[in-house]
């Protein structure tokens, strides 16, 4: 073989693609006694648990409050109907983390769009998602997280349809880079088997629920 074989120029789309974001999977412990999210929840106990585990204890530091947000609906008005739950060890820290829940009811129909994705100006929109990331962005630090936990559902009309990329658009919107994907399995591990366990309320066919975390980008001068 020659040495002195020239490698063709890359393409241009070659050159530019970037890796792909990781995604990973969380499964419940065996044993685990109550696998199943709450009537009204997207994520069963035990994944609430490992995201305290996994994002608030950071070496050297003590764990990061983690502040709930259960999002039951984008009308006028959500911030106050929204049930917010915090889990703190007791050590007084500046608030850096935040899980939203977005059940699927309180997500537009495929036919909808979410404001604010394209053409709006940042922060022009006070209401609906779009007021939600930009008020979720203003209350994070620089690197603080924004966890969003939603799931697919499934339209007689549509089929079965998935909120991510509409979300993350108008998060990116919002000042927010997105970090990771981790599918939380609604399952019931037994002896060698995974024993579907889907919450009450979730579509039929759809056997996890998804979490997404962002990070918040404050730009200094």
């Amino acid at each position: 073989m020659s040495t002195n074989h020239r490698h063709a120029p890359e393409s241009a789309s070659r050159r530019h693609t970037t890796r792909p974001l990781p995604t990973t999977l969380w499964l419940p412990a065996p044993g685990q006694p109550d696998p199943v999210p709450a009537p009204g929840t997207v994520l069963p106990h035990w994944a609430i648990e490992k995201i305290r585990t996994e994002f608030t204890h950071r070496p050297g530091q003590a764990p990061a409050p983690l502040l709930k947000l259960s999002i039951p609906d984008a009308e006028p008005g959500m911030d106050a109907r929204t049930p917010v739950i915090t889990y703190t060890d007791g050590t007084p820290s500046r608030l850096s983390m935040l899980l939203a829940e977005l059940h699927p009811s309180a997500l537009p129909t495929p036919t909808e769009s979410l404001p604010g994705t394209v053409g709006e100006m940042p922060g022009a929109m006070d209401e609906g998602w779009a007021g939600f990331f930009h008020r979720a962005h203003r209350l994070l630090p620089a690197d603080g997280l924004l966890l969003l936990a939603t799931r697919q559902r499934r339209d007689d009309s549509a089929g079965l349809t998935d909120p991510l990329g509409s979300l993350i658009a108008c998060a990116r919107t919002a000042g927010f880079r997105y970090l990771q994907h981790i599918i939380v399995a609604h399952v019931h591990p037994a002896a060698d088997r995974l024993i579907p366990a889907p919450p009450a309320d979730a579509s039929p066919g759809v056997a996890h629920s998804d979490l997404v975390a962002l990070s918040a980008i404050h730009h200094t001068r």
